[in-house]
This record gives structure tokens, sequence and C-alpha cells, in this order.
């Protein structure tokens, strides 16, 4: 028998705050863009270059972001049994994509900076900007991680890495400025490659998770553990086995097979499952659980043949 619930009360409510993040990623970006535009003409600074560079990626990759996260939302098709959830996946592979090419062009601007060095000018400009910046990524990053924790969404996790990353870039940037005005106009080009590499480090992790999901990867042990916790926690649970699982953009699937005694009845085991589904539900909110029963003298029966 198979037991499932692929509907959640809360879509509605993660379908908001998915816009929500989005939305307010991009409008943060194309601020950031003016700003960072205007004082870089002014200064000529190839550190706020590289963050110039890094805040148009962070509106094209946000762009990407919206446009996955409208298409993850819809529903299930008979095309699409199990919904639309990967487009995060590739949202965030595509991210990384935009990352690794620009941290290419600032090395490589860097490196012809470190070679030939240019004085700084309207330094006092740039740092204002880096300073709001700041303000302005801190206050998204408080938005999105609000809705990372009640989604749990790959792609605004992708984009929240970004402006994590910008953070870094931002206060590099400052530092970067202050001691080129001090004296040295090759810390501006320093500091821009070291942007670059920390920029390649972070596109990493976003190709990780991206490739994890797109591949149906098993959720962490700690996730595991607890299922099988939840389940044997029933006082009709004899024992379970085959547990599959996978996340796929803010849904989580879950499959597991169920031991229950050889005598019970159709109806008594309906009801186990209807149970144990309502406390993973608890658990894992926005899932989908497959529970086949088997009876426990048959997989005692299986278990030997397999031995042997």
């Amino acid at each position: 028998m198979t037991t499932a619930n692929s509907l959640q009360t809360s879509s509605e409510e993660t379908a908001k705050l998915l816009r929500l993040a989005t939305y307010a990623s991009i409008s943060v970006a194309l601020v950031l863009i003016a700003a960072k535009l205007i004082a870089w003409s002014l200064s000529d600074s190839v550190s706020l270059l590289a963050t110039l560079i890094d805040s148009v990626l962070d509106a094209v990759a946000s762009l990407i972001n919206l446009i996955a996260v409208r298409h993850a939302l819809t529903p299930a098709d008979k095309e699409h049994r199990f919904g639309h959830g990967k487009a995060e996946a590739l949202a965030g592979l595509s991210q990384s994509l935009f990352i690794v090419s620009s941290a290419g062009f600032l090395l490589l601007e860097a490196a012809q900076r470190m070679i030939s060095p240019t004085e700084v000018d309207a330094a006092g400009i740039g740092i204002a900007v880096m300073v709001f910046s700041i303000i302005t990524t801190l206050a998204l990053l408080g938005l999105q991680g609000h809705v990372i924790r009640k989604t749990n969404s790959t792609a605004i996790k992708a984009d929240s890495l970004h402006y994590k990353t910008d953070l870094l870039v931002n206060g590099s940037v400052i530092v970067a400025l202050w001691l080129s005005v001090q004296g040295w106009a090759g810390f501006d080009a320093l500091f821009a490659g070291a942007i670059a590499l920390y920029i390649l480090f972070s596109a990493r992790e976003i190709m990780v998770i991206s490739y994890d999901h797109l591949m149906d990867r098993e959720l962490p042990d700690e996730q595991r553990d607890l299922i099988t916790q939840l389940v044997l926690e029933h006082s009709g649970a004899r024992g379970m086995h085959d547990l599959r699982s996978r996340q796929s953009g803010t849904m989580t699937f879950i499959q597991l097979h169920l031991e229950l005694d050889d005598d019970m009845s159709l109806l008594d085991a309906h009801q186990i499952c209807d149970e144990i589904e309502a406390s993973l539900m608890a658990a894992f909110p926005e899932s989908e659980i497959i529970i086949h029963i088997d009876p426990q003298s048959v997989v005692g029966i299986e278990n030997v043949a397999d031995f042997n």
C-alpha cells in the first residue's frame, strides 16, 4: 500500500516569500549598479570596477532566479509529475558560470593594474558608495535569511551567497581605496585580485549544491537519521528499510518501506501510515511522502534470501 501527500498548506506562503525575495534582490542589484557606476567613473578604481561587475552579475543572476522560481512554483502536470523544482538548481548552476566568468575577467584586469598601477581619484565617493552598499546588502540578507528558513530554496540560497560575498568585497574595496590614498595605488589591484579568487571559491559551493539537486543526491545523514527516528518512534512500526530521499527546489521527496505485523488489518495499517506521515510532515513541511507496507515476516524471508 502507498500513501502520498504533495499538497502543502504553506505552498501559497512559500510562493509569496520566494517572489518577494527575488524582486527585492533585483531591486537592490539595480540600485547598487547605478551607485557603483557613478563611483567608478569618478575614481577609475579597479577594485570598484570589480564590485561593479559583481553587482551587474548579481542583477543577471537575480533575474535568472526570478524566472527559475516562477517556473519552479508551477504545479506538477502530466509531463512533470514531480513538479518543476529542479529549475532552481539549473538557475544556481547558471549563476555559478556567471561568477566564474566575472572572476576570470577581474583577475586579468587586476594583473594588468599590478604591472601598471593607476592613481585612484575621488576615493571618498567610492568609500561612501561602499558603505551604502554594505547597509543595503545587510538589509537584503536579512530578508533572504528569513525566506531561506521558511522555504529552504536552493535558488535563494545561491543568491544569498552572492550577497554574502558582496559584504566581503565591499569591505575590501573600502580598505583598498584607503590604502591607495595613503600612498600605493597597487593595493587597489591587489585587493581586486583577492576578491576575484574569493568569488571563484564561492562559485564552487553554488555548483556543488546545484549539482547535488540535479543528480538527486540523498538528504544529509542527520536528516535521514531523523526520518528513521520518527518512523520507528511509532508503536506500530516493526522496522523500516529502503529509505530514499532527495531535494527538488523547495520540495523534499521521501520514500520508504514500513514493516508491520503480519496479521494487521488494512485499515489499521493505513492508520499507522497516516500517523507516521503526519509526524514526517511536521519535520519536513514541504514534502511528498510515499510509504510502502511490508509484512514483517516477508521482510525476514527476503533478508535471508539476499544473504544466501
